[in-house]
């Protein structure tokens, strides 16, 4: 199985445990996981204008995970942390000094 399938059902599986309902659980965190793999801010990959209308999103979706995240932490580095993996789009990142608390970023300006 390739590296980014395995992510990508580790962030399904984590996101289920915190699903608020059936839509949360079996349709929303499969295409979240599978736009987490994407290259853009998974805000923009999923289509929502600003982080804003993401927190709001996730809050409705999936709200204990939601009251878990740091606010200073961006929901795709969030969930990556939360199954110990860098996500795809990192090391190409073009926005690394706005990604807070990025381990990829931290480890470039050494």
């Amino acid at each position: 199985m390739h590296e980014h399938d395995v992510m990508r059902r580790e962030i399904e599986n984590h996101l289920k445990k915190y699903a608020a309902n059936d839509e949360a659980r079996y349709d929303l965190a499969p295409l979240i996981a599978l736009k987490s793999l994407e290259m853009n801010h998974l805000y923009q990959d999923l289509g929502f204008k600003n982080r804003i209308e993401m927190g709001q999103f996730m809050a409705r979706h999936f709200p204990r995970l939601a009251e878990m995240k740091p606010k200073e932490k961006l929901w795709k580095k969030f969930l990556y942390d939360a199954i110990g993996k860098v996500a795809p789009a990192c090391a190409g990142c073009n926005d690394r000094e706005h990604c807070f608390s990025c381990l990829v970023a931290e480890a470039s300006a050494s």
